[in-house]
């Protein structure tokens, strides 16, 4: 059996940067074990697998590790490959997933995620232990539907953070998001810890700006930001508020395609 595969940096500024994810189209399911076996395989922090059904596509992405419910960075290489390598012809792509419906639609070379917005809860009782496992004080710390997200004190500190994963898997929660206030160009920046899923840091997490846009929102009175995600590629975002959803833009560059042979 061969299948195509994709290779693609999302939220990119050109090669190299952002986040890459491998993109398999299926014409139907494999098992649940032959698709991990493949995201192991690539080794990449996410994979995504998509099957055309009835006019929108049913997604689904996994890590090395697991498979999640949500992923934004595969999702909008997975709307790449679809509007440039399978010729798409409407600026705007459905998708049906464990969390519900989602959709990118593509204006020029920008890409546009519409995910719904997470729900945040201040909890600091989480303070003491997600201080002593980044290494840093907590500012605040807010719990959503799968991540924790922690406010530092400056992009600095957000820079030059230097977790301890083991302690940070710990943690009852998908992923440790941590964020400050950027310096000027960007309206803030994050980093994302994911031990959990197999993955100590993320380059470009969309879905976790389902949780910092509404933070931020509420923080700096606006519905429009420039967003840096401070990894060592670095991803770069533009987002919007609109209540219950969430528009997540970015770019995408091909890096590779060929075939998985099995």
């Amino acid at each position: 059996m061969n299948l195509d595969i994709y290779q693609v940096d999302a939220f990119s500024a050109g090669p190299f940067t952002g986040n890459p994810a491998a993109v398999v189209p299926l014409e139907s399911w494999l098992s649940d074990d032959l698709l991990q076996k493949i995201a192991l395989e690539n080794n990449l922090s996410e994979t995504a697998f998509f099957v055309k059904e009835e006019g929108q596509y049913h997604i689904r992405w996994f890590t090395p590790g697991v498979e999640v419910a949500l992923c934004g960075h595969a999702t909008l290489a997975t709307a790449f490959v679809i509007f440039t390598e399978l010729n798409h012809p409407t600026d705007r792509i459905d998708f049906t997933c464990k969390s519900g419906d989602i959709s990118v639609s593509k204006e020029e070379d920008r890409l546009t995620l519409d995910f719904p917005t997470d729900h945040l809860v201040e909890t600091p009782e989480l303070k003491e232990q997600i201080s002593n496992a980044i290494g840093a004080v907590a500012l605040e710390v807010w719990t959503g539907k799968t991540d924790i997200l922690c406010l530092l004190e400056s992009q600095q500190q957000v820079a030059e953070l230097t977790p301890d994963f083991l302690k940070v898997s710990k943690l009852d929660c998908r992923g440790l998001l941590v964020t400050a206030q950027g310096n000027g160009e960007y309206n803030f920046v994050s980093r994302g810890f994911f031990p959990l899923t197999g993955v100590n840091e993320d380059p470009a997490t969309g879905s976790a700006h389902t949780s910092l846009v509404p933070f931020w929102a509420r923080r700096l009175k606006q519905t429009q930001f420039k967003t840096c995600q401070l990894s060592y590629r670095k991803g770069f975002f533009n987002c919007e508020y609109k209540g219950s959803r969430t528009l997540i833009s970015g770019r995408c560059d091909l890096y590779l395609k060929g075939q998985i042979m099995i």
